[in-house]
């Protein structure tokens, strides 16, 4: 059976919905060409599609749209191959090798044979060749090409997009036992994690097992720290980690004084006050230390940071009866510690290990050997303090990992570097804060977030949409059972049904919401319910540009033959959405915005996108005259459906995700620009020139006023922070953020309008060759352009990686990315042969661009995008896979939900449409009720 290639993104910022067709102005109302799946198999090859409800042939083979949606709908027929060549869609004549072999090993006995018996052909105006070589020239030619697209059709024929979504339900399943069960083992607490286990990434990025580490700034420590008392009580090694700790606070604080002194610190402002008191040994003196805070009528310590053991070692020389001693007295401590652990957080630090070869004579009885045989002791004795319950004291054993990687740096073999005291600092940081500010970025000893009204009523909705489902299914089954497609023997290919039974809209309704509010479980399970894993980036060199190579070659081998040559055709902009967006998303996962030259190069692929914007809604509204409001609401629908399930699901802001709102109010500005009046389109403009005039007016006043917002953030603020508007724009309390995104790119949907008219109206002279093979311009004129875009791309490239402060680039960016991106439209479309190809395999992910951006925030990166996804953890590489190999089917299935609902949700008939509008004005008006009324409860 075979399945329907990916439907336009949903939401696509170019051509927001199927029926919109090419952004070329002459195509526009033919619908999307069908495409040719990379790695996936090949479907359908047809028509434009008539209908979504007809059972005429369309875009994606015959029947209905909910069949074409499951299958059912018959792929169009490839036009007969050539004698000797293998059909397009795989299916070959009786002179193909392959035809009805069904792939395999027979396929390629099949096809071995039938080279053998093949007779040499030359080309009929070449010299006769001997034999040989013409079978050399033709017959080797002949045999990679058939080996090529049998290679391909094996593939495709194993691999189908139903199968791959399949594949991909029984991996989260799978994966989502394995990790309860992990959990339910070990346990679930990831304080636990954090304070025994993890590993470095890189020099100095320290990583916990399983959870991420948030690194706290000044404001945050004290806002956290404020009325605190922290007290640490032990010997050298401990006064090092007061240190660190207080320098969070107070980077200007000195260690200076007498080291074997008690030590003190305070905050007045903050009032936070954090104590060091010297006790280099576990004994009486630390004892009463210890037993003053358990008396009631005594202040105790809100953290208690205790640890000692090389005095002890250093004092005795390393002498049994030393050992024994430190047993006994730690053994009549911990239960003293156990009593402040019912008020207080109280951790006993383990004793790090030594680099023996740099210990000085004095120092040389401290071995590791003696250092671990301490440590077990402690760890006994205090696991071992209480009989039936687990131990409140908390050991903190991780700074020996960390000490195991860096004491090869110690000036003495004794103390850890600077860098091992400030990231065990940072780690008792994060035990004590992250319950109290839950930074997003700091998901270790962080509780599962509690479940807010809405997510509550969206949860039920989405039970009953299932349970609905399923109760509409076993009704109607004996309706709408699918008759078997009949097998054609002699081919090996499926013939249509001869019934096609339509499917209600309320079927598909049902069945939607079913599939996604499985997905939604999904997106919870990953980044609400801290049933998966989650890592700190950690950006390299090679983990941006190796992938980069990787997608490069995939999309250079799976290339095809354009339907048409035009400037930007469709073909063209799926694939350049395509590579965009994979590029993205490894810089994303990669951690690559730190690295400032590639910052800015990702900079300009976010323009490019709105470029498109510009340049696609501009020609539809130049060229069809459209202005309807069914149009409005299809864009609108396909870019935000996903993001307000998002909202509602995740428990976050509009804004948060902000390449929608800035896609959506780009298009409403298109819309309000070419809509007011005076209407012009390209029509009206075609009979008089002062149409044009006219319409560059309208531009001009759009450019002022962009001027205007851009440097005026007083006036923006005050639009956008108008009830409701505010609700949609709002990020963390203000506009700011919103401000920024907007302004960061505010002339390149200008200039992407701007481009589309000088396009067609160029195109309207017949100025252009378009024509198959054909250069753009005359030779020389092409030339010269070509020229100039290479030399123009490469000196952007330039200044970009020449960039040395982010503001400064930021602030030119607007005016100067429209100069890489005119570049690569010129050089992409100048050659005619360069316009003849496009890599299927990039278009196939440029038709679902928009959900891929959206999905990776929870599902592929992980804390709101601050982190990484782990389902597989201890196998990065095999992480990465599974969980990219999930994240797009997820992507995929979302993006025909997505079309399945706009087709219902927002029907052609516009009394049917108002009333659909009004229900969703009601569903919103509700929401922000809800969401009022949240906000309350939480302040």
């Amino acid at each position: 059976m075979s399945l329907p290639p990916p439907p336009p993104a949903a939401g696509d910022p170019v051509t927001p919905e199927d029926s919109l067709g090419s952004v070329t102005p002459e195509d526009w109302a033919t619908g999307p060409p069908s495409q040719a799946q990379p790695l996936l198999r090949q479907e359908a090859k047809g028509e434009a599609e008539e209908g979504e409800e007809t059972g005429v042939q369309g875009a994606w083979g015959k029947g209905t749209a909910e069949q074409r949606r499951r299958g059912w709908g018959e792929a169009a027929e490839a036009p007969a191959a050539e004698e000797g060549q293998v059909e397009a869609g795989g299916a070959a004549g009786s002179a193909s090798p392959a035809g009805g072999a069904g792939g395999g090993p027979e396929g390629w006995r099949r096809l071995l044979a039938w080279l053998r018996r093949r007779q040499p052909q030359c080309c009929p105006c070449a010299a006769p060749l001997p034999r040989s070589a013409a079978h050399c020239c033709h017959g080797g030619t002949k045999m990679a090409a058939l080996a090529y697209n049998l290679g391909k059709r094996e593939i495709n024929h194993y691999f189908s997009v139903r199968s791959a979504k399949v594949l991909a339900l029984v991996a989260v399943l799978l994966l989502a036992v394995c990790h309860l069960a992990s959990r339910r083992y070990r346990g679930s607490d990831s304080c636990e994690y954090l304070l025994s286990s993890g590993r470095f990434l890189g020099e100095k990025v320290w990583q916990p097992h399983s959870c991420m580490m948030h690194k706290y700034k000044i404001s945050e420590a004290k806002n956290c720290l404020v009325d605190k008392h922290i007290a640490f009580i032990g010997d050298s090694r401990i006064r090092q980690l007061f240190y660190s700790f207080v320098k969070i606070i107070n980077p200007q604080f000195k260690e200076e004084g007498n080291k074997h002194e008690n030590i003190p610190f305070e905050d007045k402002i903050a009032s936070v006050k954090v104590d060091f008191l010297w006790h280099p040994e576990v004994n009486g003196s630390m004892k009463q230390c210890i037993k003053v805070w358990t008396e009631d009528s005594v202040a105790k310590p809100h953290v208690i940071v205790a640890g000692a053991a090389t005095w002890s070692i250093k004092i005795h020389n390393g002498s049994n009866e030393a050992l024994s001693q430190y047993k006994m007295n730690i053994t009549s401590i911990a239960p003293l510690l156990e009593k402040l652990a019912k008020t207080s957080d109280v951790y006993w630090v383990l004793q790090d290990p030594v680099y023996e070869d740099l210990l000085s004579e004095n120092r040389k009885m401290i071995t590791n050997e003696k250092i671990d045989a301490y440590n077990e002791a402690a760890v006994s004795i205090l696991n071992s303090s209480t009989r039936n319950s687990k131990s409140n004291v908390k050991v903190f054993s991780v700074s020996k990992l960390i000490a195991q990687e860096t004491i090869m740096e110690s000036l003495d073999g004794l103390h850890l570097p600077e860098s091992s005291r400030e990231t065990s600092a940072m780690i008792l940081m994060n035990v004590y804060c992250n319950k109290i500010l839950k930074p997003v970025d700091g998901s270790c000893c962080q509780p599962r977030p509690p479940l807010t009204l809405i997510q509550k009523l969206a949860a039920c909705f989405f039970t009953l949409s299932i349970i609905g489902y399923l109760i509409f299914y076993i009704i109607h089954r004996n309706a709408h059972r699918k008759n078997k497609p009949c097998t054609d023997l002699e081919s090996g290919e499926e013939k249509k049904n001869i019934i096609n039974p339509s499917v209600s809209p309320l079927e598909v309704f049902l069945q939607s919401f079913c599939k996604l509010g499985l997905i939604m479980a999904y997106f919870y399970m990953c980044d609400r319910a801290n049933l998966f894993m989650k890592e700190n980036k950690f950006y390299t060199h090679s983990t941006f540009f190796i992938p980069i190579i990787y997608i490069l070659v995939l999309g250079v081998f799976y290339n095809e033959n354009t339907k048409e040559t035009k400037v930007l055709n469709r073909e063209q902009t799926d694939e350049w959405k395509g590579w965009m967006q994979l590029v993205i998303l490894i810089y994303h996962i990669s951690g690559a915005s730190t690295f400032l030259p590639v910052y800015m190069h990702i900079r300009v692929l976010v323009a490019a996108y709105l470029f498109q914007t510009g340049y696609g809604h501009f020609s539809y509204f130049w060229v069809k005259g459209d202005f309807g409001i069914h149009r409005v609401c299809q864009v609108l629908f396909r870019l935000n459906f996903l993001v307000v399930v998002l909202c509602i699901v995740m428990d976050r802001p509009y804004q948060f995700y902000y390449f929608v709102p800035l896609v959506t109010v780009w298009f409403m500005v298109i819309y309000v620009t070419l809509a007011l009046w005076p209407q012009i389109i390209q029509k009206k403009a075609n009979g008089n020139c002062l149409w044009h005039f006219g319409l560059l007016l309208k531009l001009a006043f759009l450019l002022l006023c962009i001027c205007f917002l851009a440097y005026s953030q007083g006036a923006f603020e005050k639009i956008f922070s108008l009830w409701p508007l505010s609700k949609c724009f709002e990020l963390k309390g203000n506009v700011y953020e919103w401000w920024f995104r907007w302004r960061l790119d505010r002339y390149v949907v200008f200039h992407g309008m701007l481009f589309a008219f000088i396009y067609l109206a160029l195109q309207k002279r017949q100025i252009l060759s378009e024509g198959k093979g054909e250069p753009l311009f005359s030779s020389k004129i092409s030339n010269f352009l070509l020229f100039i875009s290479v030399v123009s791309f490469l000196t952007y490239s330039i200044w970009a990686s020449s960039c040395k402060n982010k503001a400064e680039c930021n602030e030119l960016h607007p005016s100067v990315s429209v100069v890489q991106i005119l570049a690569f439209i010129l050089i992409r479309n100048i050659p005619g042969y360069a316009r003849s190809v496009y890599s299927s395999f990039f278009a196939w992910f440029g038709k679902i661009s928009l959900e891929l951006f959206i999905c990776q925030y929870h599902i592929w990166l992980a804390a709101d995008t601050r982190g990484i996804l782990v389902l597989i953890p201890g196998n990065p590489m095999l992480n990465i896979i599974v969980s990219t190999f999930i994240f797009v089917c997820v992507a995929h299935e979302i993006s025909q939900i997505t079309n399945d609902l706009a087709q219902i949700i927002i029907p052609k008939d516009n009394s049917s449409l108002l009333k659909r509008l009004a229900c969703i004005a009601a569903f919103f008006c509700g929401l922000l009720i809800l969401s009022s009324i949240q906000d309350k409860s939480r302040h």
